[in-house]
């Protein structure tokens, strides 16, 4: 959410914050024409540089997103960070990857098999 200031419109901490915010949608807009003219996420282009969400699981907090524990990514330092993601809006069938609003994600284990290893351990 953006204010508006009553006689300045925008300050300008919010107009930086809203060109990263549009840059952000930008971004997904773009990913989803790709997607709908046939490109599929893979190694060597969309998820490049995408972090990975180890343990991961889809939430809600009121929309949907994923939390689990990140590594590589360009914002958040540290190698199995909990985060809660931005919003999602694309899974992979086969679970391998995640857009949210602000990135692509590559999807490792999910967070069942953290589970299913505490009970075998």
């Amino acid at each position: 959410m953006f204010t508006l200031t009553r006689h300045h419109g925008l300050t300008a901490d919010t107009r930086r914050d809203l060109d990263e915010e549009i840059g952000r949608i930008e971004g997904l807009l773009s990913d989803l024409k790709a997607l709908r003219v046939g490109a599929v996420p893979t190694e060597d282009s969309m998820l490049k540089d995408a972090p990975v969400l180890d343990f991961w699981s889809r939430a809600q907090f009121p929309v949907d997103c994923l939390v689990g524990g990140v590594a590589g990514h360009p914002r958040l330092p540290g190698n199995g960070r909990p985060i809660r993601t931005s919003d999602l809006w694309i899974m992979s069938e086969d679970h391998s990857c995640a857009r949210t609003l602000s990135r692509w994600y590559r999807l490792g284990r999910p967070y069942e098999s953290l589970r299913e290893t505490e009970v075998l351990s």
